[in-house]
């Protein structure tokens, strides 16, 4: 038997809007970025020091086919009138055999954005809205 990691398929995974299991199609921006301090004292040397400052995080984007169901729609309309309820949203990649290989953790998580769907008469594509979600966290959990 051998030790080797084959690198995880992207096709294959699932999500959780506070503690709700929901079907995307597509879920992008996982960036953590830290800013870069540069520091030098009046007869250092030409190169400054490099200090950490603060560290940002991605807006997350979920996409997915327009259904009947309204939660998401409903949860940045009461962020519109003033209610803004942060969740919890992971995102769990999953192998061949449907098994959990890695989890990530979005904390405090609220919509900043939706984009309801184009219409067009003359396609035939699945109409899919999003929802781009702020947050203040982004941890690897498995």
């Amino acid at each position: 038997m051998s030790d080797r990691k084959d690198p995880i398929r992207n096709f294959r995974y699932k999500v959780s809007v506070g503690g709700a299991e929901a079907g995307f199609s597509e879920v992008t921006g996982f960036e953590i970025s830290i800013d870069t301090i540069e520091y030098r004292e009046g007869d250092d040397p030409t190169t400054p020091y490099k200090l950490p400052g603060l560290s940002k995080y991605s807006n997350i984007t979920l996409k997915h086919g327009v259904t009947d169901d309204m939660e998401l729609y409903n949860w940045i309309k009461d962020c519109v009138e003033g209610k803004v309820e942060r969740k919890v949203v992971t995102i769990i990649a999953l192998g061949e055999d449907g098994s959990p290989l890695a989890t990530w953790e979005i904390v405090e998580a609220w919509p900043v954005k939706y984009t309801a769907p184009d219409f067009n008469s003359t396609g035939s594509e699945v109409a899919i809205e999003s929802m781009e979600l702020a947050h203040e966290g982004l941890k690897r959990t498995a």
